[in-house]
């Protein structure tokens, strides 16, 4: 099938606008490539410091330079449920190195934060700059340079994109990207949903509550609902960072850990010390961002991946913009429906075919670049593929032909909706985005009185003294990079969901974040300029009217000209310190405009 010529249009608009900036990029990595590894030009005091803890066994070919050693990038902790597996996978990675004749180091650690443990917390104000730290750091780890090829080992919400980031900087060196799965299905989310918005109406108490969450959230593995961290995931899929068909496969099993060890003898197979050398550079280009906007856009996916992508790609001298994500969201069908876009989890969504029948149905129907370079070998074809184990060898065969459960999973041609689960919105008041995915149609264009908060608290405030009694567009402004770090407004959800089951129109217009599991509620989101950086949201007053209109990509005032009032300078002091802001002043004062991700490091 030749390529959608939309999906061509605009992988060509990304190229031409990246043009000098990728050519930059690629001479500077063909310089590092041409250097190689420095292990066996390393001095004697050098070598001996890089390999005194290894075993014995491993020191001689360390030393020799003529096996290739392999360089572990881990966000292993266990506060966060989808990255407690990674405890185990060096040992498995080792054992698989050594048994491949070769050898591999915890190159090092990177930070790793829960965003589920800090909604509407204080340290939610760190968790999209986590992300720049995380490329930092994983940066720090590969600078020894002593490394032939790296594996990644992250799932979750700014850890994935962090890594790719270092990935990127480091293009030269293949990686390959190892994810822990979800973990088994617990409480169904419309149960979870249920019980939420319950809570937020004073209907149940917090027992109720945590029983909920807890039956939910109840072992090893990721969230199962459809966020960012599983995004992530088909994210990799999509650009052939993973292993085709690695993606949900439950933690701890023996398919996972058969995955672990082909994922490292990929790694090591992929070396310039072999006839098959694939760097990562080669991998990310701009056809490979194309393929995973396309993906974003088929599974009704996260809106952080708007933010992450464009600072992805950035990395590997590529300028991704919103435009591109809403072009390509008018060509690409809604395939999934998934929390919460759905009922289903990933679990169900991976049972029904998953990620190979869809990327096999959107080849077919030429929404995907089928010729990129991938870890698992050229073209995404493999990636239709779902792996096995057969007598405790690991194979792939063919994927599901059909889907094995329409209500979940359906085909290109016959979609939940015919166009992605994304768009831009423009007008007087900036340019945002909205995920329409899970929003229902007459709910795409709102007219209202804005209601402006400069807190989140202030609005659950609000709405527990029985303020909301007509049509509103809740504005939250000053939650931007440079306000306090742009935290996501999850907590926002059920409230507002609250009010709409009541039967008002509202939605969210902010410069924050929400969740990658946003759901029903219209929300223009990401706003820019932001209003800390004197954008429009900065001239709101409350009263103004607002309109957010989705069907034609508008965010606007109709009756005020914002141009002639001041912008509005709160006191921002509060977000500056506690609980480790003050060490974020720099990155606040650095962020860039969300429209290109936010980034501090790129």
């Amino acid at each position: 099938m030749p390529l959608n010529p939309r999906i061509e249009a605009v992988t060509a608009r990304i190229r031409a606008r990246s043009h000098d900036s990728r050519r930059r990029y690629m001479d500077r990595i063909a310089a590092l490539a041409e250097a190689g590894p420095r292990r066996a030009h390393l001095t004697c005091g050098n070598q001996a410091h890089a390999y005194a803890a290894m075993p014995q066994a491993d020191k001689d070919p360390l030393a020799a330079g003529r096996a290739p050693n392999l360089g572990i990038v881990t966000a292993y902790n266990d506060m966060l449920s989808a990255h407690q597996p990674f405890e185990r996978f060096p040992d498995l990675i080792r054992d698989a190195a050594r048994d491949a004749g070769a050898t591999a180091q915890v190159a090092g650690g990177v930070p790793a934060m829960c965003d589920g443990v800090t909604q509407g917390q204080p340290g939610m104000e760190l968790s999209l700059f986590s992300r720049d730290v995380i490329a930092m750091a994983a940066s720090v780890a590969l600078s020894h340079n002593c490394f032939d090829a790296a594996v990644f080992l992250g799932v979750c919400d700014k850890i994935v994109p962090g890594l790719v980031i270092a990935a990127a900087s480091f293009g030269h060196v293949p990686a390959v990207f190892l994810p822990a799965g979800p973990m088994p299905s617990g409480l169904p989310n419309d149960e979870k949903a249920r019980v939420r918005q319950q809570f937020a109406a004073g209907e149940v108490g917090r027992d109720a509550l945590m029983q909920a969450e807890m039956a939910s959230y109840h072992g090893p593995g990721t969230c199962t609902f459809y966020g960012t961290a599983n995004s992530n995931q088909m994210l990799m899929e999509f650009m052939g960072l993973h292993l085709p068909g690695a993606s949900f496969v439950n933690p701890n099993t023996p398919l996972r850990d058969a995955l672990t060890r082909a994922g490292t003898e990929r790694a090591l197979a992929i070396t310039a010390l072999g006839n098959s050398y694939t760097p990562v550079s080669e991998v990310l280009d701009e056809r490979a961002f194309v393929n995973g906007i396309v993906g974003l856009m088929a599974t009704g996916g996260s809106t952080n991946l708007v933010l992450h992508l464009p600072a992805m790609a950035r990395a590997a001298g590529i300028l991704l913009d919103p435009e591109d994500f809403d072009a390509i969201s008018g060509a690409v069908p809604t395939m999934a429906k998934v929390y919460p876009n759905g009922m289903a989890d990933v679990n169900h969504f991976h049972a029904a075919g998953g990620l190979g029948y869809m990327i096999g149905e959107l080849l077919e129907a030429g929404l995907l670049h089928p010729d990129t370079a991938t870890v698992a070998g050229p073209g995404l074809a493999r990636y239709t593929e779902e792996p096995v184990l057969d007598g405790g060898a690991l194979g792939w065969r063919s994927g599901a032909p059909a889907s094995l459960n329409d209500k979940i999973l359906r085909p290109a041609g016959d979609p939940f909706q015919a166009t992605g689960g994304l768009k831009e919105l423009r007008g007087t008041l900036g340019r945002g985005v909205m995920k329409v995915s899970a929003v229902a149609p007459e709910r795409h264009v709102i007219e209202a009185k804005a209601r402006i908060f400069e807190d989140q608290a202030d609005v659950r405030e609000a709405f527990r003294r029985g303020e909301f009694t007509e049509d509103t567009v809740v504005v939250v402004r000053f939650q931007g990079p440079q306000a306090n770090g742009m935290p996501e407004l999850h907590s926002l959800t059920p409230i507002l969901a609250v009010l709409q089951d009541r039967g008002l129109k509202v939605a969210l217009v902010t410069d924050g974040r929400m969740s990658g599991a946003s759901g029903k509620v219209p929300a223009c989101i990401h706003v820019c300029p932001e209003a800390a950086a004197g954008g429009p949201l900065a001239r709101l007053r409350d009263g103004d009217l607002v309109r957010v209109d989705a069907a034609a990509g508008r965010l606007d005032t109709p009756q005020t000209d914002l141009d002639t009032r001041d912008a509005v300078q709160p006191d921002l002091s509060a977000n500056a310190a506690g609980l480790g802001r003050e060490l974020f002043e720099v990155f606040r004062r650095n962020a860039g405009d969300a429209a290109q991700g936010a980034g501090v490091a790129i």
